[in-house]
């Protein structure tokens, strides 16, 4: 390269870089009791007639608009000099500040956190909890500007723990918006500890008291880490940090880039529920590659406005959803018969919703925003849940591909040419049909036949011809002639109310309704306690004379019994030669010690 065009490219450089905004947050938190955060956007390089100061309306991961907006106060805005700017809302989520002349701007508002939930932020004096969304504003058209955060923790609390990178003292940088938000941040003086696995130094933040082990934890959790990076051959993290709610009313988990956070019921660290936990660790920490590198093009770059569409979600969360329980399997925590259980738990699960028939899964997955987040009485009837559907979908494709490559390729392949064609070759995500058009070139065949009725349609899945290849033999049998009524009742209040009525039931064919108040059987009250031991009583075809309040309107309805509706799904496990036998051992192997 010769001198004169490489003083062009560094004038060049230097041109366009000069013309960048300039961003830095504070965070602040005075009084903690208060449940406010404080948060000052400094801007410099000003470069505009207009500003346009943004929140976010929902949390990646979480497909619901959820309008943080509506917890931000006080919004104000200063030039460089201290002179007022003028600050009008324009939408729900968007205010604008109007600043020809002006090149440096300095804008200031409050957050009131109080939710401590894994897709929002929370503050009191035992901590404070930041989920980015609800927390900072950005800058439109300005998404893609780096810039630094300083945390100004409350005098009582010690530590910071966040997977941004670290600065001096408590400056952190983040390379674009998407970074900043996509980086939870826990504050307080919860207990730390650190293990590595799969080449990553991996930082568990513990908030609350729990009957947990540290060391047990460091090594169970190592487990999983290794075996989920023999998935994909490869983890994209240098450091990954687990932030752990220990709470009574937990709410789940949600994946980040380089960290996730986990909220659990405080006591779930024995047994049967501490199994729970480590499915849980397994779901979240899958995420890192499926859904936040490998993933649709409509999830990320993200558009933090309105919602984000895909009919990918039952890949997304239900590939997840399989590799959290078979992760288990391969990291040794479950033995086969287990494992197999739980799977067919799932496929009957599923298969005893009224919705798995009126929804298809690929439809569950587009609408989530709208039915996923919002469940009423009637979505059992209507909806699917692309986790469960999803899953079973996966463990299709997992035993259809083992079969197919004589125990020698799996889902994780797959997975593999996926990651190869996409987020490993230029970061992007991908299609629904580019998707399935993967699938084929990896399988080399049409997908048609498996897409068009159990993704896009709502038909019965044909598990024999899945099983089959590693020597499972599905069997459907009818639960014993049981009379069904065909409601979910629960006690409100002292009152035995009616929460659901299944679609095709008696209740529904004769007029039992959702938020009806149960009084009376047979001329007998009955409550919340007697009502179903009183059912057990009764038999197919029996009449059943129900007294019921429906707004205070006391009403008699005749109900004739019918039978419990589904057929269950058991398995025996029958080897007819060698390579059925290789199959299912290949596919249950414990690849983990």
């Amino acid at each position: 390269m010769n001198k004169r065009f490489f003083l062009l490219l560094v004038s060049l450089y230097f041109s366009i870089t000069s013309l960048a905004l300039d961003i830095h947050y504070d965070l602040k938190m005075p009084n903690p009791n208060s449940h406010y955060f404080e948060v000052q956007m400094d801007l410099s390089n000003v470069k505009t007639k207009e500003l346009l100061i943004k929140m976010p309306v929902w949390a990646p991961g979480s497909y619901l608009v959820r309008e943080f907006a509506k917890s931000v106060d006080m919004v104000s805005a200063k030039d460089g000099k201290g002179n007022d700017l003028e600050v009008t809302k324009i939408n729900k989520n968007t205010w604008s500040i109007p600043c020809s002349k002006v090149s440096a701007v300095t804008i200031n508002y409050e957050v009131y956190a109080f939710e401590l939930s894994v897709r929002t932020s929370f503050l009191d004096d035992s901590h404070g909890y930041v989920n980015g969304t609800s927390v900072f504003m950005y800058v439109a058209g300005n998404k893609e500007v780096s810039g630094t955060l300083n945390i100004h923790p409350h005098e009582s609390f010690k530590k910071i723990s966040t997977s941004l990178k670290k600065g001096k003292g408590n400056e952190y940088f983040f390379k674009n918006y998407d970074e900043l938000v996509d980086s939870p941040i826990e504050i307080g003086n919860h207990e730390e500890f650190t293990f590595n696995a799969g080449g990553v130094k991996h930082t568990v933040a513990m908030y609350g008291e729990g009957n947990y082990d540290p060391n047990i934890l460091k090594k169970d959790m190592a487990k999983i880490v290794e075996a989920e990076t023999k998935v994909f051959g490869q983890n994209p993290n240098k450091e990954y940090l687990f932030i752990v709610h220990n709470l009574t009313n937990p709410s789940g988990g949600l994946e980040h880039m380089s960290s996730t956070t986990l909220q659990v019921n405080r006591w779930t660290y024995e047994g049967d529920d501490y199994l729970g936990f480590l499915s849980l660790v397994a779901h979240e920490y899958f995420h890192l590659w499926n859904v936040k590198r490998l993933r649709p093009k409509s999830l990320g770059p993200f558009d933090y406005d309105t919602e984000n569409y895909t009919d990918l979600l039952w890949v997304m969360e239900g590939f997840t959803s399989y590799y959290d329980e078979l992760i288990l399997r391969r990291a040794g925590f479950y033995d086969q018969d287990e494992y197999i259980s739980k799977l067919i738990g799932t496929i009957n699960y599923v298969e005893s919703q009224p919705g798995n028939k009126v929804q298809p899964v690929a439809h569950s997955s587009f609408d989530a925003w709208i039915k996923a987040y919002r469940r009423n009485e009637n979505s059992v009837n209507t909806t699917i849940s692309y986790y469960s559907k999803g899953q079973i979908l996966a463990a299709m494709l997992d035993l259809y591909i083992i079969n197919k490559f004589k125990a020698e390729k799996c889902l994780d392949h797959f997975l593999q040419h996926l990651w190869k064609n996409f987020y490993g070759k230029d970061g992007s995500g991908f299609t629904e049909e580019e998707f399935q058009k993967s699938l084929e070139e990896f399988l080399g065949e049409g997908m048609d036949w498996f897409f068009k009725p159990y993704v896009y349609g709502t038909e019965t899945i044909d598990y024999q011809k899945f099983f089959e290849g590693v020597g499972l033999k599905i069997v459907k049998t009818r639960e014993p002639l049981k009379p069904y009524l065909g409601i979910r009742t629960g006690d409100s209040g002292g009152k035995l109310m009616v929460y659901t009525v299944y679609a095709g039931s008696a209740a529904e064919q004769y007029g039992i309704s959702v938020n009806d108040e149960i009084i009376a059987m047979n001329g007998f009250r009955v409550d919340n306690s007697t009502f179903n031991a009183r059912l057990e009583t009764m038999n197919v075809g029996d009449k059943i004379e129900f007294i019921i309040s429906r707004d205070n309107i006391i009403k008699t309805y005749e109900v004739t019994l019918g039978a419990v509706p589904n057929t269950r799904v058991q398995y025996d496990l029958m080897f007819p030669d060698e390579q059925t036998k290789e199959n299912f051992n290949y596919w249950l192997r414990v690849d983990v010690k």
